[in-house]
């Protein structure tokens, strides 16, 4: 089952992704377009949840017919099976994929190590472990209840042992020992290592995943209303939870999960009823079709300007030179931005029309 709204909500969601990853000028960004130092959330920090909470939305809106009736047995067990390798095979494409883009940027930036974990790792784990949980925990006080243990689980996790501060945090530790100079951030002399989508902090992003499964099977049903109240609520909860545990997206913490969680299915909630039901355009839709191909593609198209030594040549003489003195540094270095995500809106708009559809 496709949904225009939701097609377009994580294009838009993708088309984000890349202005934020993409600045011209790293010295000089909005404050809008970065991503807080530790504990807070900036707009920025609310696009990867999004298209998180829409990968929930999405795999419950593609298997939620399938997976009525509860678990059975013979026949049924055989699909069941069927369809749980369909899943793991294509989360382990994903985090295959963003493997291989960490390795290309290794290679042609050069000047760091090689980081395991990523963005698309992420989506690819929190993908196959939600997959399992809908097909075989089908329920929605089951998922509910699900949910409420992980945040609930994670939070005790994080005070009982060393609480939310940089580097003595439990996700921070285990990361330190499990992946070292494999993380994000190591830093040789103390050999301590920080990874935003490290090991511990997945936990709470498949809460994520499993909130927009909630969502989107509200959305199969018509129960739009319920999208947008829960998402009031979870934006209620979240932020009171902020006040005993920090929102915090380099740790993904509970509060931030239902904080960016609400937001999202507000968005959504909003986006159908524009879209879907009032008939607007679905600006966004042929980026979100091919989402991660976006993604990739600026992730490579990035690394062959820096390899070629072109990308600061560009950004100079078509970027700060004509624009930094009459609007500023940042207005230079998001115009940069905006033009790189305008490029692959594009692509993707011309690939969209020609019918092309890259699956991962």
């Amino acid at each position: 089952m496709r949904i225009n709204s939701i097609d377009a909500v994580r294009g838009l969601t993708v088309a984000a992704m890349l202005l934020v990853n993409d600045a011209g000028d790293w010295s000089h960004i909005y404050p809008w377009l970065e991503h807080a130092e530790w504990h807070g959330c900036t707009p920025a920090d609310l696009i990867f949840p999004v298209f998180m909470l829409i990968v929930g939305v999405s795999l419950q809106l593609a298997l939620g017919r399938q997976l009525e009736g509860g678990a059975g047995h013979g026949t049924n067990a055989n699909a069941d099976a069927l369809l749980m390798r369909a899943v793991l095979l294509r989360g382990a494409r994903i985090v295959l994929l963003g493997v291989v883009l960490n390795v290309i940027s290794l290679l042609a930036m050069g000047g760091h190590g090689f980081r395991l974990l990523g963005v698309l790792q992420r989506i690819g784990i929190c993908f196959a472990l939600a997959g399992m949980i809908a097909i075989y925990l089908r329920s929605a006080p089951a998922q509910w209840a699900a949910l409420a243990a992980i945040l609930l689980g994670y939070w005790a996790l994080l005070a009982g042992s060393g609480g939310v501060e940089p580097n003595v945090n439990l996700a921070d530790r285990i990361d330190t020992a499990l992946l070292g100079a494999l993380s994000y951030q190591y830093d040789v002399a103390t050999g301590l290592a920080h990874e935003p989508e490290g090991i511990l902090s997945t936990l709470p992003a498949l809460g994520t995943v499993i909130l927009g499964m909630r969502a989107g099977d509200w959305l199969r049903k018509g129960r739009i209303g319920m999208v947008a109240l829960g998402g009031a609520v979870a934006m209620l909860i979240g932020g009171a939870w902020s006040l005993a545990l920090p929102l915090n997206k380099q740790l993904w913490t509970s509060s931030f999960v239902l904080w960016t969680g609400g937001f999202g299915m507000l968005a959504i909630a909003l986006a159908y009823q524009l879209i879907d039901i009032r008939g607007w355009p679905p600006l966004g839709r042929s980026m979100g079709v091919n989402a991660i191909t976006a993604y990739a593609g600026s992730w490579l198209a990035t690394c062959l300007l820096a390899a070629s030594g072109q990308m600061g040549p560009i950004y100079e003489s078509l970027f700060r030179v004509p624009l930094a003195p009459i609007f500023g540094q940042e207005f230079a270095s998001m115009a940069f931005a905006a033009s790189f995500t305008a490029v692959f809106w594009i692509a993707m708009a011309y690939a969209y029309k020609r019918g092309w559809r890259i699956s991962i």
